[in-house]
């Protein structure tokens, strides 16, 4: 079947209109030539005369009558898909939305994330999905529409980022722990702490490790977690210490002694992903720009 040239729909569409050649070119800012070309053209891909002469003018066929009533329609679909997209209403917005994040996230930004949706779009639903790996496979595959966490190697180089705050890493231990009488932990005692480890994959080591390893010191991790939740749970309930970041893991430590590290341990930086079939889209748009004022730095 030979290639169709969507272009000859709006021509036919101006020429049943205007049953003159020499109108429907100035309408097309088109020579009458070109027009009589296309004319031609549709002629031929129609098997159809469409247009014969009367007298001075020019009268459509049965066929060509046929055509008007379905090519109208037609034409105004394509051009209202080819056209930019309306302003978005976020009043009649109806969506899913769905964010995947890593441990604490949810818990300490979700509340903020609802509020805020339901304020602005109240068709608008949000669905929390975990984090158990830092790949890009559901971003891809368009299962998520918004990631967060830690830019990691295995992210795709197609994926956008937006960066959402800087964190800080902190000690954690119970109210009534040795540690929460001092003003200052030093790093030797910091060390010598029984520790709660945090891993999805049940490796000791992280940032916090690399650094103490770099003074020549190691901590004593008796436990190793999933994540911050069951870190935090642990350590409200022990003499076992968690380490865990500042901001991401703020509300999840009500009741819990939180100190500084006398150490230098590197910042991490939290980001936004998405993949770039939504990066024009006004609806995610919107969801990304409300992530961003919401869970972002001030």
């Amino acid at each position: 079947m030979p290639q169709l040239d969507f272009n000859l729909l709006l021509t036919l569409d101006v020429l049943l209109a205007e049953q003159n050649v020499a109108r429907a070119a100035r309408r097309l800012q088109l020579s009458p030539s070109a027009m009589s070309r296309a004319l031609a053209r549709l002629r031929e891909t129609t098997g159809d005369p469409l247009l014969v002469r009367a007298g001075r003018g020019l009268v459509p066929t049965p066929r060509a009558l046929e055509l008007r009533e379905r090519i109208g329609p037609l034409v105004q679909d394509i051009d209202a898909v080819l056209r930019p997209l309306k302003a978005l209403k976020l009043g009649e917005l109806a969506r899913t939305f769905t964010l995947r994040s890593s441990d604490g996230f949810v818990e300490n930004f979700g509340a903020a994330l609802i509020e805020r949706v339901a304020r602005e779009a109240p068709g608008v639903r949000l669905c929390f999905l975990p984090k158990p790996d830092k790949a890009s496979t559901p971003l891809r595959e368009g299962a998520v529409d918004l990631e967060t966490g830690v830019l990691g190697a295995t992210m795709g180089p197609e994926i956008r980022t937006q960066a959402l705050f800087r964190d800080h890493w902190v000690g954690v231990v119970r109210e009534g722990h040795p540690l929460a009488q001092l003003d200052s932990v030093s790093t030797g005692r910091f060390a010598q702490a029984r520790h709660i480890g945090i891993s999805r994959r049940g490796e000791v080591g992280g940032p916090v490790d690399e650094a103490l390893a770099s003074l020549g010191l190691q901590r004593n991790v008796v436990a190793t977690v999933g994540g911050f939740m069951a870190a935090l749970a642990i350590a409200r309930s022990t003499d076992l210490v968690a380490c865990v970041p500042d901001r991401h893991t703020q509300n999840l430590r009500s009741g819990l002694h939180s100190f500084a590290l006398t150490f230098p341990v590197p910042p991490l930086t939290i980001a936004l992903f998405w993949h770039p079939r939504f990066q024009a889209d006004p609806a995610h748009l919107w969801m990304r720009q409300v992530v961003l004022e919401t869970c972002g730095e001030r």
